[in-house]
């Protein structure tokens, strides 16, 4: 039995998503949890893998229940349940305990063909970024990156918007072996909110490691003076990474949202981004 899972936390004392032996991790916190109640090891597969200090409120993953496993969830206390896949978020939130730092929203049967990974169509992130017009604020600092000075966020949106489209994304990402660059980027804006805050929403087909606090790091120095809005362009086609901007504070960083197509289109797209990202298509 497959069951998808839609999760939250604050990623502050995490190291990361990914289970790491002797380290407290999201992914390792959650196995544990839904351990105890299933009786033996699972494991996560999940939308994003997150780093160490990334936040999310719309994180998704699944786990794969055998036979035994699953009747555990069926039942209660000796007694059938109505839903089981529904009730088992509430059970795992019980064994997390009072305010944990992850949660588990909802748990339900994940439809004929669900990969949390592989079916996803796009990710969508925001930073938030406190420069001196926002000001600073204590409640608020666990999931924003303050930044001395003012930056224009005219400017910062306008250098978004000239990295949108499918591209390879080298000169933004930490490398990793045998892992492409090239993704598409299908929204990227600088806004400021009601308190002044600078908020960065950016949306993807899937985002490489530390591409989004790089692409945001890029947007701050043109928002400083630093680089000019075109020089961002320049910097992404040249492929190599760069000292020329800071890659920003995990801090600011948070999953928001994860999208997936029509129920009768998730095996498809799960075997179309199995393979591997060209220019071409």
């Amino acid at each position: 039995m497959r069951i998808r899972l839609d999760i939250a936390y604050d990623g502050t004392h995490f190291r990361g998503w990914a289970r790491q032996p002797g380290l407290r991790t999201v992914q390792g916190t959650l196995e544990e949890a839904l351990a105890r109640i299933v009786g033996s090891a699972v494991q996560l597969v999940v939308a994003g893998r997150t780093d160490a200090g990334v936040h999310a409120v719309g994180q998704v993953a699944h786990v794969d229940l055998d036979d035994e496993q699953w009747a555990r969830v069926e039942t209660r206390h000796g007694r059938a349940s109505h839903d089981p896949a529904g009730s088992l978020a509430g059970r795992m939130r019980g064994v997390l305990g009072a305010y944990p730092d992850v949660t588990v929203v909802r748990t339900s049967i994940a439809p004929e063909g669900f990969d949390a990974r592989f079916s996803a169509v796009w990710r969508r992130y925001r930073y938030r970024l406190a420069d001196d017009v926002a000001g600073y604020d204590p409640l608020r600092r666990a999931n924003t990156t303050t930044h001395r000075g003012s930056l224009d966020v005219e400017r910062m949106d306008a250098a978004a918007q000239t990295l949108i489209g499918l591209h390879d994304f080298a000169a933004y990402c930490k490398p990793r072996e045998e892992a492409t660059t090239i993704r598409t980027l299908l929204e990227y804006r600088w806004t400021r909110d009601a308190e002044g805050v600078l908020v960065a929403e950016l949306k993807a087909d899937a985002f490489c490691h530390s591409m989004v606090r790089a692409l945001v790091g890029a947007c701050a120095a043109v928002g400083e003076g630093r680089l000019d809005v075109a020089d961002v362009v320049t910097l992404r086609d040249a492929l190599a990474r760069t000292s020329e901007f800071k890659v920003l504070a995990a801090r600011g960083l948070t999953l928001t949202e994860v999208g997936y197509p029509a129920d009768d289109l998730l095996a498809a797209r799960a075997e179309q981004t199995r393979a591997r990202r060209s220019i071409d298509g």
